[in-house]
C-alpha cells in the first residue's frame, strides 16, 4: 500500500508492547504535556495540533488558561515528545473586518498546503465556527475569514488541493454541547469562499454505541493508494453522561465526501485513568497525526479527558486493515 507522507525517521515511536494485541496502543509514558506544562499559567492543555517543521517539529496548542479562557499557542520541539510552548498566546498580525476576527480558540489542527502551514479552530462568530490562518514560521500568523456560518465545529482541512480546490470536512452543529453531528464535506477555491457541501459521514444509532451521538473529524486525512483514511471522534451518550472515543474510516481519493469503509469498533475508548479523570471525563480526542511514509508508522496525538495531551501508536497499513476486517454494516 502506498503512502503519501514524508519519511519521519525520528517521529516519536514505541513498538507494541509484548502480549498487546491491539490495532493502536498508547504511550507509556502519557501524558506527553501535562496540565500545567507552563507553570502558573495553564489550567489544561489538550485537543492540540503538531506538524514536521524543519529538522524538528511545530505544533499548535489548546491552552485553556487560569481563567478558563480558550487560548492557541505555538509551540516548537526537536522530537514532539519535549515541548517548548510559548506563554503568550497567538496574536494575528493581521485579521479579517473586525466583525470577523479571533474571539477565542479551541481545538486546532494544522496541516501544510503548498509551503504554507493552515491553521483551523473552533473561532467565535456569534457561537462557534471554523476559523482559519496561515504561517510560515510558526511565529508570524495571519488569520483569513472564517470558514462557515456559524455553527461549526471541526474544521480539518486535506493535506493537498483536490481537483484543484482546497478541502475541508467539518461538523455543523449548534450553539450549545451538540447532542448531534454528522461530517461534512466543503471546497474552496481561495480558502475563503467555501461552498460544495456534501455529507460524508454519519452516526451510527445501533444499541447508542460509541459514535451513535455524534462524530467529528480529527487528524488530517492521510492518503493512501486505498482511500483517505480519516482518524474521527465518536461520541456515545451514557447514563453518565458523554463518553468520546476514536476509529477510523476510508473514502474515495477523488469525491472525498463518500465513504467506502469504516470500522465497527473503535481504536481507543476512555480506559485510563488520565483519560476518564479531569475537568471533563471520559474523553479522548484525537486532533493531529505523524505518519512516516516509509514504514507507515503513525502516532496519533489525542486530548484526554479535556485536560492533558496523550500518544497512541499503530500503523497505517494496520488501521486499513482494521476497517475491512471489521465492517460497520448498518
Amino acid at each position: 500500500m502506498k503512502i503519501t507522507a514524508p519519511n519521519l525517521p525520528n517521529m516519536p515511536w514505541q513498538d507494541r508492547p509484548a502480549g498487546n494485541s491491539e490495532v493502536m496502543w498508547r504511550y507509556d509514558a502519557n501524558p506527553v504535556i501535562k496540565r500545567d506544562h507552563l507553570p502558573n499559567y495553564s489550567n489544561s492543555i489538550f485537543n492540540s495540533a503538531v506538524v514536521p517543521y524543519k529538522d524538528g517539529y511545530a505544533g499548535v496548542f489548546r491552552v485553556d488558561n487560569r481563567t478558563v479562557r480558550m487560548r492557541i499557542h505555538a509551540g516548537f520541539s526537536k522530537d514532539a515528545l519535549n515541548w517548548d510552548i510559548d506563554p503568550n498566546p497567538i496574536e494575528f498580525v493581521d485579521s479579517p473586518d473586525e466583525d470577523a476576527k479571533f474571539v477565542y480558540g479551541y481545538d486546532p489542527r494544522v496541516v501544510e498546503i503548498d509551503g504554507k502551514f493552515y491553521v483551523t479552530w473552533c473561532n467565535g462568530y456569534h457561537g462557534p465556527t471554523i476559523g482559519v490562518a496561515w504561517t510560515e514560521d510558526f511565529k508570524t500568523f495571519h488569520q483569513l475569514e472564517n470558514a462557515f456560518l456559524p455553527f461549526n465545529r471541526n474544521g480539518v482541512l486535506f493535506p493537498r488541493k483536490i481537483n484543484g480546490k482546497f478541502a475541508m470536512f467539518s461538523r455543523p452543529s449548534d450553539n450549545g454541547h451538540t447532542p448531534f453531528g454528522d461530517i461534512f464535506y466543503s471546497e474552496s477555491p481561495d480558502m475563503v469562499h467555501w461552498g460544495v457541501h456534501r455529507h460524508a459521514l454519519g452516526t451510527v444509532k445501533i444499541e447508542k454505541g460509541w459514535q451513535s451521538t455524534k462524530i467529528g473529524a480529527g487528524p488530517i486525512p492521510i492518503e493512501t493508494s486505498e482511500g483517505w483514511l480519516l482518524i474521527y471522534h465518536g461520541v456515545q451518550t451514557s447514563c453518565n453522561g458523554y463518553v468520546y472515543s476514536f476509529g477510523a474510516a476510508l473514502f474515495d481519493l477523488e469525491k472525498p465526501w463518500k465513504c467506502i469503509g469504516r470500522a465497527a469498533p473503535y481504536l481507543i475508548a476512555p480506559w485510563k485513568d488520565y483519560e476518564m479523570i479531569g475537568d471533563v471525563p471520559n474523553v479522548c480526542f484525537p486532533c493531529a497525526s505523524l505518519v512516516d511514509g516509509e514504514t507507515g508508522r503513525i502516532a496519533v496525538y489525542y486530548g484526554a479527558a479535556d485536560t492533558a495531551t496523550c500518544l497512541a501508536f499503530s500503523r497505517v497499513q494496520d488501521i486499513v486493515q482494521f476497517i475491512k476486517d471489521n465492517p460497520e454494516t448498518y
